[in-house]
C-alpha cells in the first residue's frame, strides 16, 4: 500500500517537474534563439548553422533551471495535496513524517546524478560542438553582411565598403582592402560586381577594376575587366576557440595540477581558473536532496494552522535563498583548496543541520 501511495505523489511531482521544464527550456530557448538571430546575420553564418548553434544551447538551458523547477514541484504538489486533504491517506495509513521525508529524498537522488551529468558532461561536450559550427563553417551568408556605404569588416583580414546594392543582388563601385600579412596587403576596386555560388563555393564576380599589391613597401598595380574572389578561404571575428566552460570535465580535471607551464596543453590560464569551473560543475548538484528536505518541511504543518500560511511562505523563501546561494558562492570558488572545500561543504552542513531539526521535531511530536 505505501508503495502505491508513494507511486502517485511522485509521479505527479516528475510529470510536473517535465511539463513545467520543458515549457521554461522552450522558452528561454526560443528568446536567446531570437537574440542570436542578430548575431549569425551580422557574421554572415548560414541558417542551418544557426539552428544547430542554438539548438545545443537546450542543455545549458535546461541545467541551469533544474534546481528551480526541482525545488517548484516538489513544494507545489506537497502543497496541493494539502490544500485537498490528500497527505492524510499517508498518516492514516501508518506512514511517519520522517519516513515521508526520507522518501523524498531519496527521490531527489536521480536527480543529482543527471545534473551531474549536464553539468560535468552534457553542457560542455554541447556548448563545444556549438562552437565547433563556428569554428568549421565558411562566411555563407555573405551578401547579409554587406550594407550601403558603410565599412564591413567582421570578415577576418578583410575590409569592404560597398556604393550601392541594388535590388537584383549586384554591387556597384566596391573597394576591399585585404591583410595578407604583417607586411603585405592588396587593394581592389570595381565598378561593378555579384556575389556567385560554384560548386557550393561562394564567390565575389568583379568587373572592371583594379587591383593594388603593396608587399614590403613596394607597390604594383594592374587592371582588370573580370575576375573572381573565392569568399569561403574567409572566416568572421567570432570567437572559435574552446572557452573554459566547452572544455571537458577530464581535461579540466588534468589541468588542476597545471602550474604556468608554457608548455602544457592547458594553455595560460591559471591553476584557480580550473579549479574554479572544476568545483563550480560538481556544486550546484549537491543543493537538490537539501531543497527536496526544505520544499518537505511544509507537512511538518496543517492547513488547519493559524500560522500555516507564514509557515509556508518560509519554506518557500527559504529554498529560493538557498539557490540564490548556490549561484553566488560559484563565483568565490578559485585556487584556495580550503575555501573551496568550505563552499562545498555548506550545502551538506545545511541538509544535516535541517535534518536533525526534522528529527528533534518529530520525535517530540511522537512523546506528546
Amino acid at each position: 500500500m505505501k508503495k502505491l501511495i508513494f507511486r502517485k505523489i511522485l509521479k505527479d511531482i516528475f510529470y510536473f517537474f517535465l511539463l513545467v521544464s520543458l515549457s521554461i527550456t522552450i522558452i528561454v530557448w526560443v528568446i536567446q534563439a531570437v537574440n542570436f538571430l542578430d548575431i549569425f546575420s551580422e557574421d554572415g553564418h548560414s541558417l542551418s548553422i544557426y539552428f544547430k548553434y542554438t539548438l545545443m544551447n537546450l542543455p545549458k538551458i535546461f541545467s541551469r533551471t533544474l534546481i528551480f523547477i526541482f525545488f517548484i514541484s516538489i513544494f507545489y504538489i506537497i502543497l496541493k495535496y494539502e490544500n485537498n486533504n490528500e497527505l492524510m491517506i499517508f498518516w492514516n495509513n501508518g506512514i511517519s513524517k520522517k519516513y515521508f521525508i526520507n522518501i523524498f529524498i531519496l527521490f531527489s537522488l536521480p536527480f543529482l546524478i543527471i545534473q551531474i551529468i549536464f553539468t560535468s558532461y552534457l553542457v560542455p561536450s554541447s556548448q563545444d560542438k556549438a562552437r565547433s559550427y563556428i569554428r568549421n563553417s565558411n562566411i555563407d551568408s555573405f551578401s547579409s553582411l554587406i550594407k550601403e556605404k558603410k565599412f564591413i569588416d567582421t570578415v577576418s583580414n578583410l575590409t569592404m565598403f560597398i556604393e550601392k546594392k541594388n535590388k537584383d543582388g549586384s554591387f556597384e563601385r566596391i573597394f576591399l582592402k585585404e591583410d595578407i600579412g604583417s607586411t603585405q596587403s592588396q587593394i581592389i576596386y570595381a565598378q561593378r560586381g555579384r556575389i556567385i555560388t560554384l560548386n557550393e563555393k561562394n564567390y565575389l564576380k568583379l568587373y572592371n577594376g583594379k587591383i593594388i599589391n603593396n608587399k614590403n613597401k613596394k607597390t604594383n598595380t594592374f587592371s582588370f575587366k573580370e575576375t573572381e574572389i573565392n569568399l569561403s578561404k574567409y572566416k568572421t571575428k567570432t570567437t572559435t576557440f574552446p572557452k573554459m566552460q566547452e572544455l571537458s570535465s577530464f581535461v579540466i580535471f588534468n589541468c588542476i595540477g597545471f602550474k604556468n607551464d608554457p608548455t602544457s596543453d592547458c594553455g595560460k590560464n591559471s591553476n584557480g581558473v580550473y579549479k574554479h569551473e572544476f568545483f563550480k560543475r560538481l556544486y550546484s548538484p549537491l543543493y537538490i536532496p537539501l531543497l527536496a528536505l526544505i520544499s518537505s518541511l511544509l507537512i511538518l504543518r496543517s492547513k488547519e494552522n493559524y500560522n500555516f500560511q507564514k509557515f509556508r511562505n518560509f519554506i518557500f523563501i527559504l529554498g529560493i535563498s538557498f539557490i540564490i546561494l548556490s549561484e553566488i558562492t560559484t563565483r568565490y570558488f578559485g585556487s584556495k583548496m580550503l575555501n573551496n572545500l568550505i563552499y562545498l561543504s555548506l550545502p551538506l552542513l545545511a541538509f544535516f543541520l535541517i535534518y536533525s531539526i526534522i528529527f528533534t521535531h518529530t520525535k517530540k511530536t511522537l512523546h506528546k
